[in-house]
């Protein structure tokens, strides 16, 4: 499951359309809505010595073997893309992370 963490500055006016963007992002890594989260946290500040971004995107997906180095920096570059479509600078970090090693516990299914 690509969990992709959004980071703007509180004082950013751009919107951020998440929606659109899972969207993107689903058809860039071929993912689906269900297994591809998007969080957006505003912080208040952060350095930017060496960017000028308006978002700083944190990604974390399951490193499969069909995901070499080469199709995730291409992937990466893909999802730049898709932050500029919708008139966003993108700095874009990307961590793989071994299945054995990845817990999840969702919540509970509602009884009605």
């Amino acid at each position: 499951m690509p969990l992709v963490k959004v980071f703007a500055q509180v004082g950013m006016t751009k919107p951020i359309p998440l929606a659109s963007l899972q969207s993107k992002l689903c058809a860039i890594w071929s993912t689906k809505p269900e297994t591809t989260k998007l969080i957006l946290s505003r912080v208040e500040d952060w350095t930017s010595d060496s960017f000028d971004e308006d978002c700083y995107i944190d990604i974390r997906a399951y490193g499969k073997a069909e995901r070499t180095r080469e199709f995730v920096l291409d992937g990466m570059t893909q999802v730049q893309k898709a932050f500029a479509e919708e008139n966003l600078v993108a700095n874009v970090r990307l961590e793989t992370y071994e299945g054995e090693r990845y817990f999840h516990v969702p919540p509970p299914e509602a009884s009605t």
